[in-house]
């Protein structure tokens, strides 16, 4: 059984770690075995936690991006549930990876604002936040993601076309 990166992206709060949860969830049920890298949580682990300017932004996601390719190397499902604003950053993890499928969460800002419980959204609109990618910094979706969700977690159809991707490997 090969290994595989799949790299959930979109704008903050868009529901990337619930579509990340919901797949590793499928992939597990299918006794294939996964774990979910979620952007929040490995930032959480880290020490010193990585700050948001770009620079660090760039130096967290080339960390996460080799935590996630070490771990496929070994045969693990890798859901990675992480904005990655930048096309660049996920590219790097598509050319190594033994397998790569890019799942766009794609909501607009206004539904992320509505959905965020950490007050994001609000902060960078009262200019607190103009990291906010989306907000005030830019945010770069996919050109050809393999799967293209709506709904986050709650997207039924595309937490199968992505489970399906992963069947032959």
């Amino acid at each position: 059984m090969s290994g595989a990166v799949v790299w959930v992206t979109g704008l903050p709060a868009s529901g990337k770690s619930t579509f990340g949860r919901a797949l590793v969830a499928r992939v597990r049920a299918a006794d294939r075995p996964a774990v979910l890298l979620d952007g929040d949580a490995v930032r959480a682990a880290l020490s010193p936690a990585p700050g948001y300017d770009p620079a660090a932004r760039a130096a967290f996601y080339e960390t996460l991006g080799n935590l996630a390719l070490l771990l496929a190397g070994e045969g693990l499902v890798v859901v990675v549930a992480a904005t990655a604003a930048r096309r660049v950053f996920r590219d790097r993890v598509r050319v190594r990876a033994p397998r790569f499928v890019e799942v766009w969460i794609d909501a607009t800002p206004e539904a992320c604002a509505a959905r965020d419980p950490k007050g994001l959204w609000a902060r960078a609109r009262a200019g607190g936040a103009p990291e906010l990618p989306g907000g005030g910094a830019p945010y770069e979706p996919p050109r050809a993601p393999e799967v293209v969700a709506r709904g986050g977690g709650e997207d039924r159809e595309a937490l199968a076309a992505a489970a399906a991707l992963l069947e032959d490997g």
